[in-house]
């Protein structure tokens, strides 16, 4: 199957993080066609990882099979492949198999492929499948970073603000406390909160992506929540610190989420980038040592016109077999 057939049926299948499961089949059915010992592994209730060897694996190409919502159905023009999961990420998925097959065909078997669930929610197929490595010294993750070897990454840390009030009838305000104001103080103090720059990372940023609070206009509200994600350039750690010393127990902090910044190497010959997006690499650590790469940008995932370049994607194709040669070659292997 070409990979730009391979692609469509991918994102003809709709796997938002939950629904993945229908994905899986097929993967497991095309993989095993192809020749692989291929295995499902249950990450949670209906939700399954694909893994697929050829032989004992020196590297793994992995990424994830989840995308964001809605969905959005597969369409083609004579540039772009569009729908959702284009970029983010069944196009990279699509190329790591055709990547792996151009091994194979050259008489490489010491390759494996695992996709798993979640990344785009908590992670969760990465966290169980690090439970069960396979003995490989390399991997090599796939996401949206325009065919660039990624060096470093920032972290993330998904935290949920919760505020307490009294309520009472709007006609009398001062005989309640009204959460929503409380929380908008905290918020506001956020906003203005100092954070830091790293000379390679660049900013760590604060995004307040959900708020939420009372029951009706002429009522003081008594609870209220905020949803904030940070990109963070610093340990996880010292950010919470940072985030404890604003809030000052005005408000209830619970830590939902969290990635921490990542660095890797540069390997000669390939074109570099530095993204401010997390991924699943800091939780396949037992997977041997990790590569961050795929065609398509980030600036089109979870949009509502996500795609992928054709001669990018082949390109995406190229440069995987290269890395991995590199690496196959390389006096640990």
């Amino acid at each position: 199957m070409h990979v730009f057939e391979l692609t469509k049926r991918l994102i003809e299948i709709e796997s938002t993080t939950g629904n993945e499961k229908e994905a899986a089949l097929f993967l497991r059915g095309h993989l095993a066609g192809l020749g692989y010992d291929v295995a499902l592994q249950e990450a949670a209730p209906e939700r399954f990882n694909v893994c697929a060897f050829a032989g004992p694996p020196i590297i793994v190409f992995t990424s994830h099979i989840d995308t964001v919502p809605p969905y959005i159905p597969f369409r083609e023009d004579g540039e772009f492949l569009h729908g959702r999961g284009a970029c983010d990420a069944k196009g990279i998925v699509a190329a790591q198999i055709e990547a792996a097959e151009r091994l194979r065909r050259e008489g490489e078997n010491r390759i494996g492929l695992l996709f798993v669930v979640g990344e785009e929610r908590n992670s969760a197929g990465a966290l169980c499948a690090n439970q069960e490595p396979p003995g490989s010294r390399y991997f090599i993750d796939g996401e949206p970073t325009e065919n660039r070897l990624a060096i470093a990454s920032k972290g993330s840390l998904r935290a949920e603000l919760t505020a307490l009030g009294r309520a009472a009838h709007s006609a009398y305000p001062e005989r309640g406390e009204s959460a929503i104001l409380k929380l908008l103080d905290v918020l506001e103090d956020l906003r203005r909160m100092g954070l830091p720059v790293d000379p390679q990372l660049g900013s760590s940023t604060c995004n307040i992506g959900v708020l939420e609070g009372g029951t009706r206009p002429n009522v003081v509200p008594d609870r209220a929540r905020a949803e904030i994600m940070f990109r963070s350039v610093e340990p996880i750690e010292d950010l919470k610190r940072r985030l404890e010393a604003v809030t000052r127990e005005r408000v209830r902090v619970d830590y939902r989420f969290e990635v921490p910044p990542v660095r890797m190497e540069v390997v000669e010959g390939f074109e570099t980038t530095v993204v401010s997006f997390t991924h699943d690499i800091p939780f396949l650590d037992r997977w041997g040592k990790p590569f961050l790469m795929g065609p398509g940008s980030i600036l089109d995932a979870h949009t509502d016109h996500e795609r992928i370049s054709k001669s990018e994607l082949l390109r995406g194709i190229d440069l995987y077999v290269k890395l991995a040669r590199l690496l196959l070659d390389s006096p640990a292997s």
